[in-house]
């Protein structure tokens, strides 16, 4: 089979180590000659299949996908770009003679089997899974069967994780020449889970219900709310009607303590009243003088003003000039920064302010329901975006799970990243939908019901809606950009929430979900010492799984 290539890519350097570096670990009891890749002239090469170890699919810096093939003999081979498309093509007609198995660590990275099972089983020889004597593999197998078959089926994962790591890894397996050398973790037989993919049941139908258009008759005599979660799922299930928004969201942002008496509350608005206006001040009373000398104040101050100035025009709240909605909108945030100095002001946390200003219709009340709300979403705005780039991983794992063949399709297109979702996740869709769908959406995001996470499933049920507009397009990178920024103010709220809904129960009835997904949907209970006390070694193969029942349990 023959790779064609141009000359133009002989001496591109892909910004990395060569992937053919780290190939070739795993010990053999027999040594064989691999024929080099043959140059049949400055146009091709030659690679017999059999010899074929790995492909990568990567990506130039600032290109398209490309092919790195690497032998099995170690022989680095031109990385390959398909100008015009066709990387699906050759694979697919590369797996009609071998397989083409995905690594289990590295999704870009494929690792070449023969279909002969002859050579199969072979390869699954040269593991060593029983490398000790057959008589004694008797006893022991008698004695322990768990042990003895799990100790040698452990050592799969080794051959991968080996057979990916570089050279200079300070855990690259040992060869035969350092029997000398000190004992490492990948001589002890651990047990590890390979997730090889998830088989999901059917999307369920789901409804939304009425808006919670009563609060009187939740409270007890002495006003305490008699059962929050009950209000919390009333709340997720439908929204709150707009005249009991002012009250109840005083309790979903953690204003006031849901087992608060009316009397204490009344105490809790005096005792935040005076902390706030004594913050207030302490920026109010810095002199011009003193603010050129404050180059953080200043810088913060300037950015209020100017993302104040472009905040929800539209809203009779905020429009025209010298509006006295725009000064409290201002003064709030310039209050937050002498809160949380170290955070200050970001943009965007204009965007977060503004509805619950518009809902309280109050300078203090909309202040500390602002720090509640951060309090959920600090860490978006945080300078390292560590928590930004954490949340888009999460979300390519629901992708993953929910329709791996849209999340290659975008990563084909060097969309993979979903990095054109970052806006909706860092202020919670507030471009998204208009300013009434917002304060329905939000409410809902603060039950933090089914999961914390729920506005990653949102994310999801977003991208899924457009899996026709995608699949099979002609769609690159930066049209698929484009779409999408076209989606504003086109979603339906609804749709979404049910998709959304529908996705979580998809996922949590899989009895087969792997751990790094159910930790993103809060499902993952990690087992207590007593429970490592009692299972031993299978602790490692225990994968936890939902109850179906459980997940539906949202009236």
């Amino acid at each position: 089979m023959f790779f064609i290539y141009g000359v133009e890519d002989t001496n591109f350097d892909p910004g990395y180590e060569p992937d053919w570096a780290v190939i070739s670990t795993v010990k053999r009891d027999q040594v064989r000659e691999h024929p080099p890749v043959k140059e049949t002239s400055q146009w091709s090469f030659s690679l017999p299949l059999s010899e074929l170890y790995s492909l990568r699919r990567s990506r130039f810096s600032l290109g398209r996908n490309f092919l790195v093939f690497t032998s099995r003999g170690g022989h680095p081979l031109p990385p390959l770009h398909f100008h015009r498309g066709g990387t699906r093509e050759l694979l697919r007609a590369m797996q009609r003679y071998i397989i083409l198995a995905p690594s289990p660590v590295d999704g870009r990275l494929f690792l070449a089997y023969p279909h002969d099972s002859g050579a199969l089983s072979q390869s699954f020889d040269e593991l060593h899974l029983f490398d000790d004597g057959s008589s004694d593999l008797v006893s022991r197998f008698i004695q322990d069967p768990y042990a003895t078959t799990f100790g040698g089926f452990s050592k799969v994962t080794n051959f991968f994780r080996g057979a990916l790591r570089p050279p200079d890894s300070p855990f690259h397996p040992r060869g035969p020449q350092d029997h000398h050398g000190p004992p490492s973790a990948d001589d002890e037989p651990g047990f590890e889970l390979i997730t090889c993919g998830v088989e999901l049941g059917p999307k369920p139908d789901v409804t939304r219900g009425q808006p919670l258009d009563k609060w009187e008759e939740f409270l007890d005599p002495e006003g305490r709310v008699k059962d929050p979660q009950q209000i919390k799922e009333l709340v997720f299930r439908g929204g709150i009607t707009p005249s009991l928004r002012k009250d109840v969201w005083k309790f979903l942002l953690g204003f006031y303590p849901w087992n608060s008496t009316v009397k204490e509350r009344e105490d809790i608005l005096r005792m935040k009243t005076d902390e706030y206006f004594r913050m207030k001040v302490q920026w109010k009373s810095v002199s011009e003088e003193q603010e050129m000398r404050n180059s953080l104040l200043r810088g913060y101050r300037s950015l209020i003003e100017r993302d104040v100035s472009r905040t929800d025009r539209h809203n009779t709240f905020f429009s025209g000039n010298d509006n006295p909605g725009l000064t409290l909108l201002n003064d709030v945030l310039m209050t937050y920064c002498m809160f949380n100095f170290d955070l200050g002001y970001v943009q965007g946390m204009s965007d977060l302010l503004a509805p619950l200003l518009f809902v309280t219709q109050n300078e203090v009340e909309s202040f500390w329901c602002l720090t509640g709300f951060m309090e959920m979403v600090h860490q978006n705005f945080e300078e390292s975006q560590e928590a930004m780039k954490q949340q888009l991983l999460q979300l390519s794992l629901l992708m993953k799970a929910l329709d791996p063949e849209l999340l290659d399709y975008l990563d084909s297109q060097d969309s993979g990243s979903l990095c054109f979702c970052f806006r909706w996740l860092l202020i919670w869709f507030k471009r998204e939908f208009s300013f009434e769908d917002i304060l329905s959406l939000w409410e809902v995001l603060w039950t933090r019901l089914p999961c914390e996470n729920f506005h990653l499933l949102m994310a999801a049920s977003i991208l899924e809606s457009q899996r026709g507009e995608f699949i099979g397009s002609d769609h690159d990178f930066n049209t698929i950009l484009k779409h999408i920024n076209e989606l504003t103010m086109k979603l339906d709220l609804q749709t979404v929430l049910r998709g959304a809904e529908a996705n979580y129960l998809q996922l949590a009835c899989c009895k087969e979900l792997p751990v790094k997904v159910q930790e993103v949907i809060g499902l993952y209970v990690p087992p207590s010492p007593d429970d490592e006390t009692s299972a031993g070694w299978v602790h490692g193969l225990t994968l936890l799984t939902p109850n179906p029942d459980s997940a539906t349990a949202h009236p």
